[in-house]
């Protein structure tokens, strides 16, 4: 029987030394139009199979052209990691295993592998020892779960019974926030019944930090409501920190649960340099950040952190006759809201095996210094701006029109028109984003491979793109 997988698998390995190994010369962007994508992938429904190493040669082949270089170190849009080589093989050997982790009884040893990065991963991120946790997908999934525990410990401190009674004539719920959130906390209240009508935005300061006066305004205008407050560690366009020592204490003297949303932020607490930013941060009720940003673990990978324990187990538990419970090891149904799901822990053990803490933290600091370096590095160039320099891993520029009585709707559409060569070019890719009313080019540094010779091939595209296009209103550009 085990012959029956070599062939496909020694295919898969060849195949994917060969993308892996081709990053640093292949485009970062994709190639393939998706016209040509759909007339490759759209075969006909096969009645007969093929043999397994086909499948997998034509699936390579057909989906050449079509993938992104996020795997390597020039790909500087959203906040998406690479994956450390020991978590890559360990993600494969959880395919090959293919353990149901829900419960230890279906996979002891995975389960065992989970509880164990729970508590490196509160070590490493300065969390509570007795927090519980949750690996999830992403923060996505950690925000919902962490939000569910939340509106559990409020409704139950007014006597409802969420879990059991709904939400139809429970206490409101309301989310006192800042208008720099991610838009995966507006899902998450939709997903846990809240709607995004409980959404209230606070004022936040020049460095998209939020205000304590504002909040303290809210927090009395409306006391007896059920509450909770999220805040930011490491915000998607600045990487701005909220106060967490003014804040979270603020917050809980008003009875509020207080959630952090540090998707890639949280992991400044690895390093010496940037752990300030994190200052107070131990105090909030519940933490979600990602694996597959800044440890570098394949997709999909978050961890979901929780104060108060019996809250968290009380908005997830779950027991069935035909189900095996543990009574002294960990059943991961009792905190994540997935039923059946992978080993999402064996990628998480093995990376942090592989890095140490010291090595996290040196990955963590490399990033937020190759962010510096081209932030600073672009907005020297002619025709260049910066718009906001890092104090981590992310920053702001924008490309300014030469047309003359140029507009801001004008650089606007320079900023995208260049956005847009940089990426046909393949060198490097970044993205855009709005902010504060204007269109910037987001630089985010996330990836372990990314080198100074990274960052100065993304320098010289940059500067290419500026000098080879021409500016939409007829200028030429400034390169």
């Amino acid at each position: 029987m085990s012959s029956s997988f070599r062939p496909a698998l020694e295919r898969a390995l060849s195949q994917a030394l060969d993308h892996l190994e081709g990053l640093e010369r292949a485009p970062v962007g994709a190639t393939a139009s998706l016209a040509e994508l759909r007339s490759r992938l759209a075969r006909a429904l096969p009645d007969e199979g093929l043999a397994a190493e086909r499948v997998v040669d034509e699936l390579v082949c057909d989906t050449r052209g079509g993938l992104l270089g996020s795997a390597g170190g020039r790909f500087f849009a959203w906040v998406i990691g690479g994956a450390v080589p020991a978590a890559l093989a360990a993600d494969w050997l959880t395919s090959t295993w293919d353990q149901n982790s829900v419960l230890y009884a279906c996979g002891p040893a995975v389960a065992v592998i989970e509880e164990i990065c729970g508590a490196w991963l509160k070590e490493l991120l300065g969390l509570p020892a007795d927090a519980s946790f949750a690996l999830v997908t992403g923060c996505q999934m950690a925000h919902v779960t962490c939000l569910a525990a939340a509106r559990h410990h409020l409704l139950a401190e007014r006597g409802w019974d969420v879990e059991c009674r709904g939400l139809g004539d429970a206490p409101r719920l309301r989310l006192l926030t800042s208008g720099e959130r991610h838009g995966t906390v507006d899902r998450a209240v939709r997903l846990l019944g809240l709607g995004t009508d409980c959404v209230q935005e606070l004022a936040v300061d020049e460095a998209g930090r939020m205000l304590p006066g504002s909040l303290a305004d809210a927090l009395s205008a409306s006391a007896s409501s059920p509450t909770i407050v999220l805040l930011q560690a490491g915000d998607i366009n600045l990487g701005a920190y909220d106060p967490f020592d003014r804040l979270i204490p603020q917050a809980h003297r008003r009875g509020a649960w207080v959630h952090v949303d540090g998707a890639f932020g949280l992991w400044a607490a690895v390093s010496d340099r940037y752990r300030h930013l994190l200052a107070g941060v131990e105090s909030a009720d519940s933490w979600a950040t990602d694996g597959h940003k800044w440890l570098n673990v394949p997709f999909d990978s978050g961890y979901a952190f929780v104060r108060h324990p019996a809250a968290h187990r009380g908005s997830m538990s779950h027991r069935a006759s035909y189900l095996t419970h543990a009574a002294d090891a960990r059943d991961q149904i009792d905190w994540s809201p997935e039923w059946s799901r992978r080993g999402r822990g064996v990628a998480t053990y093995a990376a942090i095996r592989q890095l140490g803490r010291r090595g996290v933290a040196e990955m963590v600091q490399r990033c937020c210094v190759h962010a510096h370096s081209l932030v600073t590095g672009i907005a020297s160039l002619s025709g260049a701006e910066m718009g906001w320099e890092p104090q981590i891993n992310q920053g702001l520029v924008r490309f300014l029109s030469t047309a003359p009585a140029a507009t801001e709707e004008d650089h606007d559409r320079r900023t995208d028109e260049v956005i847009a060569a940089i990426q046909r070019d393949g060198e490097a890719f970044f993205g855009g984003t709005t902010w504060r009313g204007r269109r910037y080019m987001r630089v985010s540094v996330c990836n372990w491979q990314t080198s100074a010779s990274d960052v100065a091939r993304a320098l010289a595209a940059v500067g290419q793109a500026l000098g080879e296009t021409l500016d939409s209103n007829g200028g030429a550009s400034g390169g």
